[in-house]
């Protein structure tokens, strides 16, 4: 029984999850951004290091120099997507777990992505993974929340269309 005034199941759930992930992402952003200097790697691993890093940009720094004005636009842009999740978990059905999990996490990465840009006006990265002098472009919490996230959405639909 649904009491009045409550958050729906998968809503309630899903926001719950969404905000673990944006606590943990901004605690470990936080701690990058007093513990390590910025472009100075600490090397964990032969393939990993921790450098901190800001992005003023996408993913991969799509429209990283272009002046400011495309922090406002991203910011938008994980608002409306934000809102969306938000929407679409309340709908789920009570059989759609992975796609639960799965909009949960993007809906924690991007809130947690979203932060950084209202506050700092970039977000603040700091996991590189590397190969000799080639280097993944660096990232953070969120953006493994989200590609996560993606993953379990595809394992969800791939069951749904299986089952």
């Amino acid at each position: 029984m649904r009491r009045t005034g409550s958050i729906p199941g998968r809503l309630g759930s899903g926001l719950v999850v969404a905000g673990l992930i944006m606590m943990l992402d901004q605690g470990t952003k936080l701690w990058a951004d007093t513990a390590l200097g910025l472009y100075r790697p600490v090397a964990l691993l032969p393939i990993l290091n921790l450098t901190l890093s800001y992005n003023e940009g996408a993913a991969f720094g799509l429209l990283q120099d272009q002046g400011g004005w495309q922090r406002w636009l991203f910011a938008l842009l994980a608002l409306a997507v934000s809102g969306y999740i938000g929407y679409w978990l309340s709908r789920l059905g009570p059989g759609m777990r992975w796609h639960a999990a799965g909009l949960s996490a993007i809906l924690g990465g991007a809130i947690g992505n979203l932060i950084d840009r209202l506050i700092y006006g970039h977000v603040i990265d700091f996991v590189d993974i590397h190969y000799g002098a080639w280097h993944y472009p660096a990232f953070n919490v969120a953006d493994s929340a989200i590609t996560i996230g993606v993953a379990l959405l595809i394992v969800g639909m791939w069951r749904e269309v299986e089952g």
